[in-house]
């Protein structure tokens, strides 16, 4: 049985759009959240702060050795360690990829792109990659540590479970297609009748009373030369069935927005959610 996940540890800079759905993803799989700050200059220090996440700021180069030794020198070298460089062409699907690769029991794994470090021997110099994830176990963030700045896969110890994966490109994840996924318009209708949402269950017949409230009171002045009963209760039956329309939309947006903010405040204050 591989070890646990202990820490995942977000390298990144000026993400506040994405960094409390990242910390709330990682906190699935992981015991605890750490953000290496390399910069950032708008809120994502602030954000993660709020939700729980520990921050360390980060100026060193993104080089194995050198997030080992800023990782061992801030005592997180206590267990498995995944470090997940936050690059603008990261997306949220390859996360459990790297969770996979946690999971196989390796001191070192190692996804990386290839530079122009390669020496005699046909080894891959390390702080001449680029980061795809870093996990690494106590044993594994101890010994990369100690490495010299111009190490090379081959001077990695015998000792150590080490693999080094090069990717020359972003993992394509294949897509499944079903009714629901065909096109967004039918992904967003299922969702919608899924999870029963406001703007389905009020907004799509507040529409539809709207529209037709408002075209029938159109006809009226025509539709009846005199004044007498029947006249009297379809211009009453059009009049309510404009206003209902139009008070099922505003019901509709409010129960929008207020489901919005307490999503926010659930993922804000780590609240447990029914279901």
């Amino acid at each position: 049985m591989s070890p646990p996940l202990e820490r995942v540890v977000l390298i990144a800079e000026d993400i506040e759009l994405r960094i409390v759905s990242l910390i709330v993803r990682c906190r699935e799989i992981a015991n605890e959240i750490v953000l290496f700050d390399t910069g950032s200059t708008d809120e994502t220090v602030d954000l993660a702060k709020e939700v729980g996440c520990s921050v360390v700021d980060y100026s060193g180069s993104l080089t194995p050795q050198a997030l080992a030794q800023h990782a061992e020198s801030n005592g997180l070298d206590d267990g498995l360690v995944l470090f997940l460089p936050i690059t603008p062409m990261w997306k949220l699907s390859e996360l459990p990829l790297s969770v996979n690769r946690a999971r196989e029991g390796w001191d070192l794994h190692y996804l990386y792109r290839q530079g122009s470090g390669v020496d005699s021997n046909g080894s891959m110099v390390l702080e001449e990659s680029s980061v795809g994830h870093l996990i690494a176990s106590q044993k594994g963030l101890r010994h990369l540590a100690q490495l010299d700045s111009d190490a090379t896969t081959d001077d990695v110890s015998d000792e150590i479970r080490a693999r080094f994966v090069k990717s020359e490109a972003p993992i394509q994840l294949p897509q499944r297609q079903s009714l629901a996924t065909a096109s967004r318009f039918a992904q967003l209708f299922y969702w919608m009748l899924e999870s029963k949402h406001p703007l389905l269950l009020f907004g799509i017949p507040g529409v539809v009373l709207f529209v037709l409230g408002y075209r029938l009171s159109g006809d009226l002045a025509t539709m009846f030369t005199e004044l007498n009963s029947t006249s009297i209760g379809v211009t009453l039956i059009t009049i309510a069935m404009t206003l209902i329309g139009l008070f099922a939309m505003m019901v509709a947006i409010i129960l929008y927005i207020m489901g919005k903010q307490v999503a926010r405040i659930q993922n804000q204050y780590n609240w447990p959610k029914e279901g």
